[in-house]
């Protein structure tokens, strides 16, 4: 899977993990990560999510990353908010309104500086298996030490359904963010009135975790 991809997604308005509304997991356990309003968040892959204006009431610091260019205008045309861009070359801009700022580019290789806390929803999942592991990296790689991730998770038999959203299992999970502290919040396992259930899937969970990363040593 490569950038065209997501590119087509938003180009032709196939976005059904787009939520209208802001995430109810997000609602209930953000409190979990103790952050203040001066913490900073970082929202990777934000697309033109509701959950962005949400944070952006409790927090003076958010920042998306998104890939599209669609997504992002997206975002602040149907909030009616005027941003300031900074165009950056190579496709990349910054795009900033008040709280909320969204760096227009490659999650991979955007100038981010670490961030208190951390919210995915949709990132990890959109990943297949071979950039888990660098996804993972990365994501760590921009917060800073004694910082937490809400991360939103999916289970499911993978085999049984093409992704993304990917499957990331409790094992995955642990080996990705291997030496933060993670506990597992809330796991939701779907009846068969769920949508996937009713495509043929034997199981389908939705998963919220709490990861805590190492303090710096004294």
């Amino acid at each position: 899977m490569d950038a065209e991809f997501w590119h087509s997604r938003w180009a032709e308005n196939r976005i059904g993990f787009h939520l209208d509304d802001a995430n109810p997991l997000l609602l209930k356990y953000w409190s979990a990560l103790g952050a203040t309003r001066e913490d900073s968040v970082l929202v990777p892959m934000c697309g033109k999510s509701i959950d962005l204006d949400w944070l952006a009431q409790k927090h003076s610091h958010v920042i998306g990353v998104e890939l599209s260019q669609i997504a992002v205008r997206a975002f602040f045309a149907e909030h009616l908010y005027t941003p300031m861009v900074i165009e950056q070359g190579n496709g990349q801009a910054v795009y900033e309104f008040d709280e909320i700022k969204i760096h227009c580019g490659d999650f991979f290789t955007v100038q981010v500086e670490p961030t208190d806390v951390v919210y995915d929803r949709a990132a990890l999942i959109a990943m297949p298996k071979t950039l888990r592991k660098q996804y993972a990296d990365r994501l760590l790689s921009l917060t800073k030490p004694g910082g937490r991730i809400l991360l939103i998770t999916l289970d499911y038999p993978q085999e049984q359904l093409n992704g993304p959203p990917f499957s990331v299992d409790e094992a995955e999970v642990n080996a990705l963010f291997e030496g933060c502290k993670i506990t597992l919040l809330e796991r939701d396992d779907k009846d068969e009135s769920h949508p996937r259930r009713q495509q043929g899937i034997s199981r389908f969970a939705e998963e919220a975790w709490l990861i805590e990363t190492p303090t710096l040593a004294l």
